[in-house]
């Protein structure tokens, strides 16, 4: 029975030890994943928080930004595992109300799967 407990306790532990997602101030989280594409033009009103604020999402997994930001409007499989998150921060090119070369929240992962460059660009 004991040899059963042991790894459940050490199981417990480092399931425990994960840290919490960061809050990003000035961010309304339903507001933006409700803007896919940033068609609705609400994601622009975040913009300087986030670009104040982009160091908080360095280090996070694909995971964690998901359950922060909600999925990408666009991602791409880069090179060497790599892969990039796109959040338009403007109309895109999918929305009625698009315009040329929008704003987007760029965020790089590296292989392993954390965030290791956020951009605006």
């Amino acid at each position: 029975m004991s040899k059963y407990i042991i790894p459940g306790v050490l199981l417990l532990i480092v399931w425990s030890c994960g840290k919490p997602l960061p809050t990003l101030d000035g961010l309304d989280e339903a507001s933006w994943k409700s803007d896919k594409y940033g068609c609705l033009n609400q994601r622009s009103t975040f913009m300087i928080s986030l670009i104040t604020q982009k160091s908080k999402l360095k280090s996070l997994t694909e995971d964690d930004i998901i359950d922060l930001l909600g999925r990408p409007d666009q991602n791409e499989l880069y090179t060497r595992n790599q892969k990039f998150y796109r959040y338009f921060l403007e109309p895109g090119a999918s929305c009625e109300n698009a315009i040329p070369n929008p704003k987007r929240l760029i965020i790089r992962f590296n292989a392993i799967g954390l965030a290791k460059e956020v951009s605006v660009e």
